[in-house]
Order: structure tokens, then sequence, then C-alpha cells
């Protein structure tokens, strides 16, 4: 792989501060999405080596819980330190087993290091409440304290930023983690666990297992010691999750599925609105769970807007992430490069009209060259279902309402983006829109700063953020009484 440091490539699981040796000689194989070509075998955990992560994790529970925030903040500073000191190597592991270019890569990390950051400020702004009490002899006192043992499931599409982004906030709490990445990307979970051991986090707080998902989400819904589970992914995996995490009670957060509106309206400023479509459509080839899917323009503009946005597409370089020229990276696997494919012969086929791309360049692969559809409908699979690759799928509206009930018109809540420079309007329709997060005149929205989360089927709870930490904590009441 050409690391500084090839210590950071690891093929064990962590567990209690150790590479652990699991008792199956079974593997897993880690492919490069852009040529398949197979990186690494991974040892392929089972219930029996998460049973143990739990354990670890429940043990060292007493002893994180109880440093000081400013003990935790240290070893949370120490991570992001490490991570900007390895940015290259973390961004080489990334898009080798994950495909987006080395560019995006080295954004990814640093975004990922900016919550260990962020929570280690965060750290020391736990806050309690003193409440006027109903009587003269007693005294109320309201105290918040780490969840316990958090289980953490992560995908493919952003392996180092969506388990820093679970990871930094429960350790700031002063909970312990159980950590399952996806089964194509675990290379980047474990190079930070090998700088979790190099910051000084104690053995146990962090322990990260990949390999047989079922059996090991299984011990993650059931295990008595795990109080939380927080996952990213699909709505359809996340609702299963949610029912199985009942039987025990657990408290979950889920940031599920999108299907981001993109409205531009007639009053917009056009350079803007395309310039904000390119980086909310094609970052990660379209892999995110806040891409814009559904291109809602107003009827005056549409053919400026589409003209316009197809000039710019056809700039973008698809290859191999590794390349420096690369802008487009292939999707994670041929599957999935496949269903988008059919997604569009679909859209094709039910009457929308292909204005820029080639439907089957790169076929038998996983690279798919930006696309875009127009005389998109509402009732079409490829707007009502979450694309996940670098196609702009466009649809027109006359009037403000129609837009927002098109925008409104799916299960998902995530994000939304509109562009106008009315600014009534720009409070009316966010206000109007159904969604966890909306970019007004903007498309880069993630941050650190700003709570992440959807409404309705994307999901439950926010990451990132002062109320970032509010998941991971217990709020206790304290009664004092006989005061005299």
């Amino acid at each position: 792989m050409q690391l500084l440091d090839p210590s950071l490539l690891k093929s064990k699981p962590f567990i209690n501060g150790k590479w652990h040796s699991t008792a199956s000689t079974q593997t897993l194989t880690v492919y490069n999405p852009a040529n398949q070509q197979a990186l690494i075998e991974v040892d392929y955990c089972r219930q029996a080596e998460a049973e143990y992560a739990v354990l670890s994790a429940d043990k060292a529970l007493p002893h994180w819980a109880g440093t000081t925030a400013q003990e935790r903040a240290g070893c949370l500073q120490r991570m992001a330190e490490l991570m900007a000191e390895h940015e290259d190597d973390l961004a080489r592991i990334l898009t080798l087993e994950q495909g987006k270019p080395l560019a995006e890569a080295r954004t990814e990390i640093r975004y990922s290091a900016s919550y260990f950051q962020w929570f280690a400020e965060e750290a020391k702004r736990v806050y309690g409440d003193t409440i006027p009490a109903p009587s003269r002899d007693k005294r109320i006192v309201v105290t918040k304290q780490g969840i316990g043992v958090v289980a953490c499931i992560t995908p493919w599409n952003f392996p180092s930023a969506m388990l820093g982004r679970k990871i930094a906030p429960a350790l700031a709490a002063g909970c312990t983690v159980v950590c399952k990445p996806a089964n194509q990307t675990p290379l980047s979970a474990l190079a930070l666990a090998e700088l979790s051991l190099r910051a000084g986090i104690p053995a146990g707080v962090i322990n990260i297992v990949a390999g047989d998902t079922q059996g090991i989400g299984q011990v993650f819904t059931q295990h008595p010691a795990i109080r939380k589970l927080t996952f990213t992914g699909s709505t359809a995996v996340g609702k299963r999750l949610i029912a199985d995490c009942a039987s025990t009670v657990k408290r979950t957060s889920m940031e599920l599925g999108g299907n981001a509106p993109f409205i531009v309206f007639a009053d917009a400023d056009l350079d803007a609105a395309v310039d904000g479509a390119m980086l909310a459509k094609f970052r990660n080839a379209g892999q995110t769970c806040v891409c814009a899917n559904r291109f809602i323009i107003a009827e005056s503009i549409a053919p400026a807007f589409a003209k316009a946005l197809a000039e710019k597409m056809a700039l973008l370089q698809v290859g191999d992430g590794q390349l420096a020229n690369t802008q487009i990276g292939p999707l994670i696997d041929q599957a999935a490069a496949d269903h988008v494919r059919a997604l569009v012969q679909q859209a094709l086929q039910d009457g929308a009209q292909l204005i820029a791309g080639d439907p089957d360049s790169g076929k038998g692969s996983a690279f798919i060259e930006p696309i875009v559809l127009s005389n998109i409908s509402s009732d079409m699979a490829i707007f009502q279902q979450e694309i996940f690759g670098p196609v702009v799928t466009l649809a027109t509206f006359d009037e403000e309402a129609e837009a927002i009930q098109m925008a409104n018109n799916t299960e998902y809540g995530l994000a939304a983006y509109f562009y106008t420079q009315n600014i009534n309007a720009s409070w009316r329709v966010a206000d109007a829109l159904d969604f966890g997060i909306v970019g007004i005149n903007e498309s880069a929205v993630s941050t650190e700063v700003a709570p992440f989360g959807g409404m309705k089927a994307s999901g439950n709870g926010r990451e990132g953020s002062k109320y970032g930490l509010d998941d991971y904590l217990e709020i206790k009441y304290r009664c004092y009484g006989g005061i005299v």
C-alpha cells in the first residue's frame, strides 16, 4: 500500500487493547473497488469475539467513566492530533478499500478528526442543573452521566468519518464502545484502533470487530451490558435493529436513508445553484446519504440549468481514486453499479430522457460516468428511491407549493437543499420542508459544529454539535431531603 507507517494496516480484531486472534480460520477479503483486486485478508469475527468485545467494554467502563472530563478530553485531543499526523496514510487506506479519490479521502480524515477535536472540548461542558425545591427541607440537583457500553455499526461510504462521529461523543460522555464496521471497509476502523493505542486510550474502551454481520448484530442488540446502539445505514436495516433492541429496551440512534431534494427557484443565482448541485450530487460518486437525488427546478430556468450542469459534468474525470486527476471514483462494487444502471434503464423505459452521460459506460465494472435525466415524474422508482450513484434526475415545477409538495413526497427526511434570492421564501420554504438538515443557497452542510440527523424514515437522534452528547448521556434527578 506504500504507507509511510505500515503498522497502521491491521488485519485482526481489536479487543481489550490488543490485536485478538480469532478461533476461526475464516477470513474476510477486502477488495479495491477500482479493480476488484484483493488488498488483504482480515480475520472474520463471530459471536464469540463480539461477546468478548462487549465484556471487555463493560469491564473497562467503571474506570473510564470515573476519569475526569479533562482526562477524557486529553485522549480525544491526542486522537485528533494523531489523525492529522497520519492523514496521508489514513487517506490512502480509505481510498484503496472504498474507492473515493484521494483528495476526498483526505477531507474525510480531517472531518473524522474534527469530531475527536470537537468532543474533546464538549467533554468538559456536560453541565447539570439545580432546581428550586417545593419545600424548604429539600434540594433538587440534576446531573448527567454516560449511558454505559455503546454498540456502533457503521457503513462503507464513510468508513472513518462515521466511526469518528460515534466514538468521539461516546468517549467524551464516559462511555465505552464496541464497533462493527462494514465488511467492505474494515481497514479504516482498525487503523483508528491502532491510533487509539498511541493516544493512551485504556484497554477495553474501544473494541472493533468485523465479520459475521448477523451474529455480531445479534450480540449487539441482545446483550444486557449494551445500553445503547447507534447505527448508520439503510432504513430497512435500521428498522430491524430498532425492533431487535426493543426486548432489552436499549436506547437507539439511527442515521438512515435519504432522498434529498434540490430545489432551484426561478430567482436563484443560477451559477451558484449549478456549483451547489455539483457538490451536493457528485461527492463520493453520489454515495452519500445527504446527496441530492431529486432535482426540482423551476420550469422557466430548467433548460438553462440542465445545460450548465451538463457542461460542468463533462469536465469530471472518472477513474481510480489513487490517480491525482480523478474526481469521480468507482462505486463500492459492481453490484452497486449494476443497481444504479438498472434504475436508470427503468426510468428511460418509463419516459425519462437522457440529457448527458452514457448508462452503459463502464459496464461490467464499478465505474459509472455522471448521468443527467430529464422528464422525471414523482411516481418513477428513481425519484422515490435513494440512488447512491452519480445520477441527476430533473423534474420541474411552476409554483412554490408544488415544489414543496414534490420535495416532501418521500418517506425520508434527512437533507434538503434549495436556492433562492428571496429572503421571505428562504424562511417559508425552510419551515415547510420535512427534513432534519436544510441547506439554503448552500450545499456543504456537514460539519462537526452542527447537528446531523433526520426525520421520518431517515432516523432519530443527532450527531455532532453540542446536541451530539445527549444521546450518550443519562439524566439523573437527585432529591436531597431533611435539609435544615
